[in-house]
């Protein structure tokens, strides 16, 4: 009797069992951005509380805070005009004692083509809106893994994108990731890039009104209220589940939130 095994991806060694803290850059400090800090500063004292090495996170945005940006995304008034990654940075520093870094700066090449300094991580993590910026990030993580026996190669890329009230996060893998034999499952060493899946729906949506908003109002218009947080909540999620179960049945999924719908997506081919 054949009976079919669940597919699955298993976990980076590295990552279960670190010898120093797990590097991770977050790209993006807005609506999404600012939200997921928030989740993987709770997931950092979660994992040390277990006997994890935990987390290092350097944050990547240039933007300034606006009084737009107030209530939607992780601000206060008084921050206004300051740099959207310094300002969380300090605050987590401040509320965890962690030793986090902040960028002002787009995670991107410079003027002579090259890789940004401090831009290794095991981990990347993008909530960013421009569709460009995806597919630049995409290009620059394929360079990134000169060395594979560096602690900092990059080994995934988590990706979170919305409209107004639909989005989705995706896992992918940077190159590939070995997997052990097993009798129980069959095992995806590869999780492709959100670019090279669905390059063509990212292309797609660039014709959509990226401006920025003026007030809190207008850019509630653009998007719901609480489209970034279920994202950074569920998308986090899947991250945690990497570290505490060692593997994965999903690489990510798709939410609607004007019905309360979220579909899974499976690492199966």
């Amino acid at each position: 009797m054949n009976i079919e095994k669940a597919t699955v991806h298993f976990t980076d060694n590295y990552l279960i069992n670190p010898t120093n803290p797990i590097s991770v850059n977050l790209i993006g400090a807005g609506g999404t951005g600012s939200k997921v800090l928030t989740a993987l500063m709770e997931m950092h004292h979660s994992l040390v509380a277990l006997g994890h090495t935990g987390l290092h996170l350097r944050l990547w945005d240039d933007d300034i805070i606006t009084d737009a940006n107030i209530g939607r995304q992780r601000f206060a008034p008084c921050e206004t005009g300051l740099y959207k990654s310094v300002a969380l940075i300090n605050r987590v520093n401040r509320f965890m004692g962690t030793n986090w870094k902040a960028e002002t700066r787009k995670f991107e090449r410079d003027c002579l083509g090259k890789q940004p300094e401090n831009a290794g991580a095991s981990i990347f993590i993008t909530c960013v809106d421009s569709v460009n910026a995806r597919f630049e990030i995409a290009d620059m993580l394929k360079g990134l893994n000169g060395n594979n026996a560096h602690i900092n190669r990059g080994r995934y890329w988590l990706d979170f994108g919305n409209s107004q009230y639909t989005g989705q996060v995706l896992l992918s893998t940077i190159g590939t990731i070995r997997q052990p034999n097993s009798q129980k499952y069959a095992t995806v060493e590869n999780l492709p890039f959100v670019t090279e899946e669905f390059g063509e729906l990212l292309k797609q949506s660039e014709a959509q009104d990226n401006t920025p908003s003026c007030s809190l109002a207008e850019a509630l218009e653009k998007q719901d209220l609480f489209i970034n947080s279920t994202l950074a909540q569920m998308g986090c999620s899947l991250l945690w589940n990497l570290f505490r179960n060692g593997f994965t049945e999903n690489r990510g999924f798709f939410l609607n939130l004007k019905d309360f719908r979220s579909q899974p997506i499976p690492v199966a081919q």
